[in-house]
């Protein structure tokens, strides 16, 4: 969702630091001669770093959390499983949000860019994620907050990368044009997927690092199969649809609701 902005800030020299909080453990694999579910983990690893590398920015952080899986299937228990950290624990005692508190204060990053609430498709993990990125931005401005992460800091941004509900609008059109299979992008449609785009806050003209957005893509293997949705479109039509990204600012937000359209404040 957010590439070509990630490759086009590595391009100017802005520091693009990459978190991570599982490695899919327990994600589907699209092709059985890639991986198996016992080498998924490092599998998963390996094509993060592929596509961080084609992105042009440093190696990702991991959390090292385990995939929690979709809502209501058994990996959901796992201890270990992310949606269960520090489920009992107070505000002042959480781990996410201690580690990355520590991160927030040494990289000092202008803006977080994140998933929204609803984790883009209701993965329990993206919203987790969401969740614990707000808390951690928070804390980091606290000097009294975990005094052991580090200096304070205050990020100016928290930023959600979206598809807009009319990214998959066209690209069913488009479908539907050369006679493809609409039957899961009408399942996206029917669960509410996609964000509203009367609440789009920046669009990103990010044309000229598609290749590395491309690229990126391609490294993710056990994803992306030669015959998911994506690549029915034609390659054409597919670049032309990634050469823009969308962001819905969720802070900070001024009393009357208002946002700047910038991505950095």
């Amino acid at each position: 969702m957010c590439a070509g902005t990630l490759a086009s800030l590595a391009a100017d020299g802005v520091k693009v630091t990459l978190v991570c909080a599982t490695r899919g453990e327990v994600g589907e694999i699209s092709d059985p001669a890639l991986a198996t579910p016992a080498t998924l983990p490092q599998v998963r690893e390996g094509e993060l770093r592929c596509a961080a590398q084609a992105m042009g920015i440093g190696e990702p952080i991991f959390l090292n959390y385990r995939d929690s899986g979709m809502v209501g299937t058994p990996p959901n228990e796992h201890p270990d499983a992310f949606i269960n950290a520090d489920a009992d624990a107070d505000a002042d005692a959480d781990e996410v949000v201690r580690t990355l508190v520590g991160i927030i204060r040494e990289v000092r990053p202008q803006v977080v860019i994140t998933f929204d609430e609803t984790g883009g498709y209701g993965h329990p993990d993206h919203i987790m994620v969401w969740r614990q990125s707000h808390a951690a931005v928070e804390a980091a401005a606290d000097a009294v907050r975990f005094p052991e992460a580090g200096t304070p800091w205050q990020v100016g941004r928290i930023a959600y990368a979206v598809f807009p509900r009319s990214f998959f609008v066209q690209m069913r059109a488009k479908l539907v044009e050369i006679g493809q299979d609409t039957s899961e992008l009408d399942e996206f449609f029917e669960r509410g997927i996609g964000f509203p785009d009367e609440q789009i806050s920046a669009i990103i003209d990010v044309s000229a690092f598609v290749a590395q957005k491309f690229a990126a893509i391609a490294c993710h293997q056990t994803q992306f199969g030669g015959d998911n949705f994506f690549s029915r479109v034609g390659e054409e039509e597919l670049r032309r649809m990634l050469s823009r990204e969308y962001f819905a600012f969720g802070w900070p937000v001024t009393e009357d609701g208002a946002v700047s359209n910038k991505l950095f404040p």
